[in-house]
């Protein structure tokens, strides 16, 4: 797709070819489509030529589908209509990064199980309530599969390359690829709370992941606080001496850049997104927003537009 991730594309690719080479023989082939066959270009800026165009391939091919920024401008008619007749042959399709919107946006996820990347998870719930989705860095559900984007290419090809060859030859190519970690289907794509705050200390980690959990309906800070056997007081010690902050003002940061990210990933009305982020009043929202983005929600919306 135009402004596909370069990285996830080419960590699936020479995982691919790793295994032709540490195999000794050709295991995998594989060709570039695109829209008319015309070049398509990257994330990063540079174009590549593809192969084909949107043409018919073969029923025991696997139809890998590369997504990146602004997939729902790339999510093209013509795209949707190939992947749904291609999808009615029986092949096998699968998404990369946020690929798995148009997916589902085709139809071709509809009850199944599914992952994307996590910033772009909030709009996806929105768009496709029906969709099962997780926070794994990849999922295969039966003839579909979609990953999170950047490195977990890799996971997922190695798990093919496994199923396929055995784990000898999975292991091998992840050494050629300096890969020391292989991760599965249930590895969640973040990191831990500890580790992106850098400060382990449980009762902290169990309030955030709370606030995490409940950004439509917030909870007091006296709530918080009783969950974790604590004072209100010594949470706001707590919070103020590891992240220099009150828990509240920490509660609408999450709670901001869910709106953000709503914003910039959905056609949602300004008043649902305030609603979905637990402020009870457009105006407050939008000065909320205003005080830490230094601009408001409408602005946002109307310089940025609706992508994932």
């Amino acid at each position: 797709m135009n402004e596909f991730t370069l990285l996830c594309f080419a960590a699936a690719i020479e995982s691919l070819r790793l295994a032709n080479r540490m195999a000794g023989k050709e295991l995998y082939q594989w060709v570039t489509a695109g829209a008319d066959g015309e070049p398509v270009t990257c994330s990063v800026g540079t174009s590549f030529s593809v192969d084909i165009g949107f043409e018919d391939i073969f029923r025991d091919d696997v139809l890998v589908v590369c997504g990146g920024t602004n997939v729902k401008s790339a999510t093209t008619p013509k795209l949707l209509n190939w992947l749904r007749r291609e999808s009615r042959r029986g092949v096998l399709v699968g998404g990369l990064c946020t690929a798995a919107h148009t997916l589902a946006k085709a139809g071709l996820l509809d009850g199944r199980r599914a992952t994307i990347h996590w910033e772009n998870q909030d709009g996806f719930i929105e768009d496709f309530e029906d969709i099962e989705l997780t926070r794994s860095v990849f999922v295969i559900d039966n003839n579909r599969f979609t990953t999170a984007g950047g490195t977990a290419s890799i996971d997922l090809m190695l798990k093919f390359i496994g199923q396929d060859h055995g784990a000898e030859l999975a292991n091998a190519v992840a050494d050629q690829l300096i890969y020391s970690s292989i991760r599965t289907d249930q590895d969640a794509q973040r990191l831990s709370v500890p580790t992106r705050i850098g400060v382990r200390h449980p009762k902290l980690s169990q309030v955030i992941h709370m606030m995490e959990a409940n950004i439509e309906e917030p909870i007091s800070p006296s709530a918080l606080a009783e969950n974790v056997g604590m004072s209100t007081r010594q949470l706001e010690r707590l919070f103020r001496r590891y992240l220099d902050r009150s828990p509240k003002r920490y509660y609408m940061e999450l709670r901001l850049q869910k709106a953000r990210n709503l914003l910039m990933q959905t056609d949602m009305s300004v008043i649902n997104v305030a609603l979905a982020c637990g402020f009870a009043s457009p105006s407050h929202f939008s000065k909320c927003y205003r005080s830490h983005y230094e601009t408001t929600p409408y602005r946002e919306r109307g310089t940025q537009g609706p992508s994932a």
